[in-house]
């Protein structure tokens, strides 16, 4: 009954859009889109698809999102005119930065809930549980 309700609650929160400062709602698939780019420079559509792990199109249609949203901005490959490059404005790598802050309170705050012995029981149950679900 447990793993059956913390996936019904996982599956509740990947559809939950969350205020990421100026960048507004976001869904969890464009706030992971925006963290997949990542402030280092730009991206080849199908590299983000890549590590995204979804096809083209769906790439596609998550920067048709942001995009006038004013988060990414894309622009063609200076050598191969069939490539697309998708990088981050300042207000997609703001966007970004109040993701990993949100993390980083939820996981302070998970921490204060249990103790080491128990984190490292529960991350041990949750690699063995992935595991399981990768066979």
């Amino acid at each position: 009954m447990g793993i059956g309700r913390l996936i019904m609650q996982l599956r509740r929160l990947e559809r939950q859009p969350l205020s990421f400062g100026a960048a507004g709602l976001l869904t969890p698939s464009e706030i992971h889109t925006l963290e997949a780019v990542g402030p280092e420079g730009s991206v080849l559509m199908s590299e983000l698809a890549s590590r995204l792990g979804v096809t083209k199109g769906a790439v596609t249609q998550l920067v048709a999102r942001l995009e006038p949203k004013g988060l990414v901005h894309r622009s063609q490959h200076p050598t191969d005119s069939r490539s697309t490059l998708i990088s981050l404005s300042d207000k997609g790598c703001e966007a970004v930065a109040a993701h990993e802050a949100l993390h980083h309170d939820f996981y302070e705050q998970l921490r204060a809930q249990f103790s080491e012995e128990e984190i490292e029981i529960f991350e041990r149950g949750i690699e063995k549980f992935a595991d399981f679900l990768d066979q």
